[in-house]
């Protein structure tokens, strides 16, 4: 029997976060330095929740680097080697708190997974990756490996309900990423019609994780500093962005010159591009999978600092509009009004 949920979603475009009287003269008395306590790894956190996404156009080893210096976090993507992670831990120690290592369900993946723990003991952040988090057999996995690494923090995602973060958080889940279809190289809402408004996606989510003393990611919609801010203000813990990083000099992607301008590839995932590149069996793959992603050509940007930078003075300046001290009380002081 179909169903029709009639409540309004709402998404970043159709809000704006309302200012507020307060007493802060300046952003640079807003300390954007967050602490967390995770759920399930009992391990603390403390950094800048600014996160790269896990695309192999985004979560570069040389973007982590940078990242790390303004203790922000990267998902570095799936497919650099057992080797590549041992030279960039031995060639970047202080990076390690600030990245995760990223993992798809296959078996292939989880077993190299393991390998890359075991050879760098100092990594404590597992991403485990999949489009859809709602099939059972992500679940198992999840499970399993919580058993397997009880004392490492796990990212698992994605998913855009309540009910699934539950889930994945009783699971062994310490932070979920919420975002479905929602990243400007995604056509998971053209190709399959399923998606959730992402605004609305992370204040129901955020809402059911932190009653479980969870922590969720808010991965996809941000186009600008200010949705990274109306995103925090929704209640994310930690907001990943993919676009709005890809085409800088530390990130991934095939350089094109066209004319006297330069830019870079950027693409979705789940492209046809990222199957032709990782997957030696690509004819028997898009037998049954269609393509959820699109190939871009983002202008260059130059060094990916001074997008940081910019962002997160945004994020600064929203918090001083409403009278956050700190990034992690912007919740308490936001009041979005419908535009």
């Amino acid at each position: 029997m179909w169903q029709i949920d009639g409540k309004k979603k709402l998404d970043f475009k159709d809000v704006l976060i309302q200012p507020a009287s307060n007493k802060l003269a300046s952003r640079t008395e807003v300390d954007l330095t967050t602490e967390h306590v995770f759920r399930n790894s009992k391990n603390k956190y403390e950094g800048v929740p600014l996160m790269a996404s896990n695309m192999d156009t985004v979560g570069t080893f040389e973007v982590a680097t940078v990242l790390s210096e303004f203790k922000a976090f990267t998902a570095i993507h799936k497919y650099y080697s057992v080797e590549e992670w041992t030279e960039f831990a031995v060639n970047n120690p202080s990076a390690l708190p600030h990245v995760a290592v990223s993992s798809g369900m296959k078996e292939s993946d989880l077993e190299k997974l393991k390998l890359i723990l075991k050879a760098v003991p100092d990594l404590r952040y597992i991403c485990l990756d999949d489009a859809n988090a709602y099939s059972e057999h992500f679940v198992k996995s999840l499970s399993s490996i919580r058993k397997q690494f009880p004392h490492h923090t796990i990212i698992a995602g994605n998913v855009g309900t309540s009910s699934m973060v539950k889930e994945l958080i009783f699971s062994g889940a310490d932070i979920v990423k919420v975002g479905i279809g929602s990243g400007s190289a995604c056509t998971t809402r053209e190709k399959s019609g399923v998606g959730c408004p992402q605004l609305w996606a992370v204040l129901e989510c955020a809402e059911a994780a932190h009653g479980l003393k969870g922590h969720v990611i808010s991965d996809g919609g941000c186009t600008c500093p200010g949705d990274v801010a109306k995103a925090f203000g929704a209640g994310a813990d930690f907001v990943m962005l993919g676009g709005m990083l890809a085409g800088h000099e530390e990130s991934g992607g095939e350089v094109v010159i066209r004319g006297d301008k330069k830019y870079k590839q950027f693409y979705g995932m789940a492209s046809k591009v990222v199957m032709e590149k990782y997957n030696q069996n690509m004819a028997d793959l898009l037998d049954y999978r269609a393509s959820e992603g699109k190939v871009m050509e983002v202008e260059y940007r130059g060094p990916i600092g001074k997008t940081v930078g910019d962002i997160l003075e945004g994020v600064r300046s929203a918090c001083t509009y409403v009278g956050a001290l700190t990034l992690k009380k912007i919740k308490k002081h936001t009041t979005f009004i419908r535009v």
